[in-house]
């Protein structure tokens, strides 16, 4: 019952070709009165359809499915009329078909979600709670190959966690006590203790259960691709079908012609390619969004990185306290900035309430404080008051203030103490291992331009821009510098990868927006089209690969399906292909071009043996063009 409900029109169709047989069975003549009607009525609707396709601009290549009942009732083939009539109400339980084998790595995710906690109280026996009753704090026990339903820390001394759900990566992480615990890995062979930090809306799984959702519910952009071809494939077919039957007399030949170019290769094939091509970078750790994401991120041309927490590992360390004078203490200078910069958002500020932490100082809680974005904070403490940030911001709030040498691949943060410049920490951030191979490979994938966009100073981003092989760097940017410089960029489609709350707007401006890390910011992650949840920068490469697959594998299984319809067509131009035997062969080619586009559900055998282009001449400046 519930395929019926979910395909009348095929049901009706199975039924109407029972009634057919028995009729035929008999000896009846009602039998080709029952199947042409029947017919008639499924190309009326057909037409509708069509006539609705056309109103939004879309000719497509539903005028050959009609056109193929119509003649094939008109020439007496009502055998055939009712394959294709089937054929074309099948379509879309063949697409369904494909794309729930295609969707699988996606689905998989959504069906692991836990609904059941073991929460422990007051030493009573664990009580099953459903997991939306998890409050922070909540002590939870994990059973053996149990799924860990929320952000937690590690209360027993040891445990082994499976994250591969999670990251893609295979091998089990092993966590001690007091280590944090991501939802949705799986607990390992031994019951463990855990307690909540976050509640299930605001834990790692549930996000990305949301962009899977997300995903899942987005269509393949089927219209762009199919009708790049349908308008020239229909104009042939009815070309050579009208030929046909001016060269034979026979009228026959005009529907047996038309019977074999049936358009499911054409809508079929680039639906099941995109959606294979999701699930595979699912299982990869990447959550492309919506199909036409694949699609632009096949054309990528131009690629900009964020700088901290994108090209380099996002957790600088101290290096060096500088005070400007002798009248404040190095430890001092840190208290005061550590306790100004607990109330910023900036990656440097956890980095330097680490170092306070590390040394032991107490953090000072403020009367009043107020986040200047991508600048810098002010904050009074006691009276006191205090300014944290980048060089500008703190100059033009604290007298004397003067930049501090720095080496290469370091950075500062200067601080002002009662309108009085008071001296600057001096950060470094190491760049990830595996950023210069990036890049490499997204050349090697044809893009041509590379380029960062990041606030920190000139000296600092040139340095990393250097040592990863970058084409063109933009320091000093605000927000809205970013965005203006990708919107400006000549060769697009233009992805754009960062990570953090700043960086919302630019990955909402780019073609194609790349969060890092599922971990990261919520609101990156809501800006765009591709989420990846492992802090992995190769992902990055790994997501144009499989857009370029994708696409690849849909444009071959459209032409597999248009080469094999086009040689039945000449052979039944011919004479050689009976009406019903020309509809069953037509099924044959929707199978052909469906198994060929589940292919992009796997790599490709030979992803790196791409030759590798010419890298233009590298260009530096300080300030948005």
């Amino acid at each position: 019952m519930g395929f019926i409900r979910r395909y009348p029109w095929v049901a009706a169709t199975l039924l109407c070709g029972l009634v057919v047989a028995c009729l035929l069975m008999l000896g009846s003549p009602a039998a080709r009165w029952v199947a042409s009607a029947y017919a008639l009525a499924a190309a009326v609707r057909l037409a509708t359809g069509m006539v609705r396709e056309l109103a939004r601009g879309h000719l497509g290549v539903d005028l050959l499915a009609l056109t193929a009942v119509v003649s094939t009732v008109a020439v007496g083939e009502y055998i055939a009329s009712l394959i294709v009539v089937l054929m074309l109400s099948g379509g879309q339980a063949l697409e369904d078909f494909a794309q729930g084998r295609a969707r699988r790595e996606l689905s998989a995710l959504l069906q692991r979600a836990p609904q059941v906690a073991h929460r422990e109280r007051d030493g009573q026996p664990p009580e099953d709670i459903s997991v939306d009753r998890v409050v922070p704090g909540d002590v939870l026990l994990l059973r053996p190959s149990e799924v860990v339903p929320v952000d937690g820390v590690l209360l027993s001394d040891f445990a082994s966690f499976d994250e591969s759900a999670l990251t893609g990566e295979s091998l089990p992480v092993e966590k001690a006590s007091g280590e944090p615990v991501l939802s949705g890995s799986l607990n390992g062979e031994a019951a463990v203790r855990m307690q909540a930090t976050a509640a299930v809306g605001d834990s790692q799984y549930s996000r990305i259960i949301a962009l899977v959702q997300e995903a899942s519910a987005s269509r393949a952009p089927v219209v762009r691709l199919a009708d790049r071809y349908a308008v020239p494939f229909t104009v042939f077919a009815l070309l050579l079908a009208g030929t046909a039957w001016l060269a034979s007399g026979d009228p026959g030949r005009f529907a047996e012609v038309l019977v074999v170019a049936t358009p499911c290769p054409l809508l079929i094939a680039a639906p099941v390619s995109f959606v294979g091509g999701m699930g595979r970078a699912a299982r990869s750790g990447i959550i492309v969004k919506n199909g036409g994401t694949l699609e632009e991120l096949s054309r990528v041309r131009s690629a900009a990185f964020d700088k901290t927490g994108t090209l380099t590992g996002g957790r600088p360390v101290l290096q060096e306290i500088r005070p400007a004078s002798d009248l404040i203490a190095p430890g001092e200078l840190l208290r005061l900035a550590a306790s100004a910069e607990q109330y910023s958002s900036h990656v440097l500020a956890a980095s330097v309430m680490e170092a306070a932490s590390a040394r032991g100082l107490n953090l000072l809680p403020a009367g009043n404080a107020e986040e200047h974005a991508t600048n810098g904070v002010a904050a009074d403490f006691g009276g006191r008051s205090v300014v944290v940030g980048k060089y500008r911001f703190v100059a033009a709030q604290a007298a004397g203030a003067e930049k501090t040498p720095l080496a290469s691949g370091q950075m500062a943060v200067y601080i002002g103490v009662d309108g009085t410049y008071a001296g600057a920490l001096v950060l470094s951030d190491a760049v990830r291992p595996n950023a210069a191979h990036t890049l490499e490979q997204l050349r090697r994938l044809g893009v041509r331009e590379t380029l960062m966009l990041t606030g920190d100073a000139v000296e600092t981003a040139a340095h990393i821009a250097a040592e990863v092989g970058l084409t063109r760097v933009q320091a000093e940017c605000l927000p809205a510098d970013k965005v203006g410089i990708v919107k400006s960029l000549p060769l697009r489609p233009v992805l754009m990868v960062g990570d953090g709350v700043n960086d919302a707007p630019v990955l909402a401006a780019a073609d194609v927006g790349v969060a890092m890390g599922a971990k990261g910011s919520t609101a990156a992650s809501e800006s765009a089209d591709v989420v990846i949840m492992l802090d992995d920068l190769s992902k990055v490469a790994q997501a144009v690969e499989i857009g370029q697959r994708s696409v690849k594998v849909a444009l071959q299984s459209i032409w597999i399906g248009i080469a094999l319809s086009i040689g039945l067509m000449l052979v039944a131009a011919f004479g050689h292909i009976p009406a019903v035997a020309g509809a069953l062969m037509q099924e044959l080619v929707d199978l052909a071009t469906i198994l060929n586009a589940l292919r992009a559900l796997a790599p490709a055998r030979r992803s790196e043996d791409m030759p590798a282009r010419q890298m233009p001449d590298r260009h530096y400046s300080g300030l948005p063009p």
